[in-house]
């Protein structure tokens, strides 16, 4: 499939240090990608690149065929591209279904002046926007937690309903910063299907950032890894898994050549079996 989203050679530098380095990428529309790699390796920096927060001092970033680098975040969120964060960042002191009201502002159009007076188009804006949030409430799992404030919320759900205020910015492309983090086993599994129901049901293109391999190898349909900023393999989950260089960023050329060895060994049993 064409990609949705194509990025070349793109560079980010904090002074000295380069944090994103030349890094050449693509994802296929209606696609499932993650993006792995040892702490330090520039993934949320990466992230930030695609979605404004951080501008790439030196390549091009392509959505949908046109340039983005150069837009603010909400210009890119309105074009189609939504995240969420590694830290959990909901308005705690606001309610769940405030939240993802929150997420809708880049299609609410009445000024504050027809919300002051109360017009009928205001009045029909609020009440749409209502529906749509209490709909990706029941989506996410959140039925009947609308009124609960976001910090009284159990932390599987504050997840949730993150990826909710996510959902609300109607994404084609959204990009999930290690979603599994603090989830146990059974969370993370039921994380891994919610996922799938994300490009399966809303035809949503899935990029995320991810430690939990389990997740990782579970869902992806292609991984791309960085270390220290720069790419250094791709391809499938079994591609990735017995890539030596990919081995040896996580566990050190010592782990990796045992590794090789130990494969080695059992495809000469597996012959001579």
């Amino acid at each position: 499939m064409a990609p949705i989203l194509t990025a070349t050679k793109v560079t980010k530098r904090f002074g000295g240090l380069v944090a994103v380095n030349n890094v050449d990428f693509e994802i296929p529309d209606k696609a499932i990608v993650s993006i792995i790699g040892p702490n330090g390796a520039g993934k949320t920096t990466f992230f930030n690149c695609i979605t404004g927060f951080g501008k790439a001092d030196e390549g091009q970033l392509l959505f949908e065929g046109a340039p983005i680098q150069k837009l603010r975040p909400d210009q890119i969120t309105k074009l189609g591209i939504s995240r969420t964060y590694q830290n959990i960042r909901l308005f705690a002191d606001m309610t769940a279904l405030e939240n993802i009201l929150v997420g809708q502002h880049v299609f609410l159009h009445a000024s504050w002046m027809s919300a002051v007076i109360g017009t009928r188009k205001q009045r029909n804006e609020e009440k749409s926007a209502l529906a749509e949030a209490k709909r990706l409430l029941d989506f996410v799992n959140l039925q009947g937690k609308g009124d609960m404030l976001a910090r009284n919320l159990p932390y599987g759900a504050q997840r949730r309903l993150e990826i909710a205020r996510a959902l609300a910015t109607k994404p084609k492309l959204l990009l999930l910063d290690e979603p599994s983090a603090g989830m146990n086993p059974r969370e993370s599994e039921d994380l891994t299907t919610f996922i799938r129901r994300l490009r399966d049901e809303l035809g949503i293109t899935i990029l995320l950032i991810e430690h939990h391999m389990r997740v990782v190898m579970g869902i992806s349909e292609h991984i791309t890894v960085l270390d220290y900023g720069e790419k250094i393999a791709e391809g499938t989950p079994a591609e990735i898994q017995s890539n030596t260089r990919v081995i040896e960023a996580y566990l050190g050329r010592g782990a990796a050549t045992e590794g090789m060895a130990t494969a080695r060994e059992r495809q000469e049993k597996k012959k001579a079996g």
